[in-house]
């Protein structure tokens, strides 16, 4: 009904600046002309507004995501991002030199998490626990990418709550096996949980840029946080 309700408006003035537009055509009439023109830039007006509004709304969205991750990242993923970062081979990445490192610093460090290596294979497991231990996390933001309308952060919950699911069915039946070497000679498990995991990384350090650039403030508040549970994580 809102769908109609919004599509008739451009009809009506369509409408009417057809309707100049053929009596102009009949009458040879300029001042018609001048008519028909007027329902099109009205049209037109109206769309600019709205393109307008709809980014505000987005930009909007977004920083109320950013302030929503804020939280998750410093409470309920913290672990998560510890562990990760605890069981990476390359690029070497500390929560101190996070923290410490300059903007260009911080963006070097996401180029250089393109790709990612591990230590092992079973140091990627308690990272993989990690992932079904905040199931909720990631429903939380699925329901937000829903809701605000994000289709690219939606896919991703998606994918990451298939990967939870086959992980906590295979703990389920199998609980005192490590569900890496389950899958090692499997290669689209085997691949998923590696994107998993390294797009974990990534998108820890995108948020630590857009922090550093937009909220400085935040940024080394929630990496103080990280840092002190880094060197605990080590004692």
């Amino acid at each position: 009904m809102k769908t109609d309700r919004s599509l008739g408006v451009p009809i009506i003035l369509l409408s009417v600046a057809l309707f100049f537009l053929v009596i102009a055509q009949f009458v040879h009439f300029e001042f018609f002309l001048h008519l028909a023109a007027i329902p099109l830039e009205v049209l037109l007006a109206v769309f600019i507004i709205e393109r307008i509004l709809e980014r505000r709304a987005v930009r909007a969205k977004r920083r109320q995501l950013m302030f929503i991750k804020s939280y998750l990242f410093r409470a309920e993923m913290r672990n998560l991002f510890l562990a990760n970062f605890d069981a990476l081979k390359a690029p070497r990445l500390t929560m101190s030199g996070v923290r410490r490192a300059s903007l260009e610093e911080l963006r070097a460090m996401r180029r250089e998490a393109e790709s990612v290596e591990y230590k092992s294979l079973p140091a990627m497991e308690p990272v993989i626990m990690e992932y079904v231990r905040t199931r909720g996390v990631w429903l939380s933001f699925m329901e937000r990418a829903i809701l605000y309308d994000f289709e690219e952060i939606f896919n991703d919950m998606i994918y990451i709550l298939h990967f939870i699911s086959d992980v906590a069915l295979f703990k389920e039946n199998n609980p005192k096996k490590l569900y890496i070497l389950e899958v090692r000679n499997k290669k689209a498990a085997l691949e998923r949980v590696h994107k998993v995991l390294r797009d974990g990384v990534q998108r820890f350090l995108d948020y630590a840029v857009e922090l550093k650039e937009k909220k400085p403030e935040l940024f080394e508040e929630m990496m103080e946080d990280y840092e002190a549970s880094a060197l605990l994580r080590r004692t």
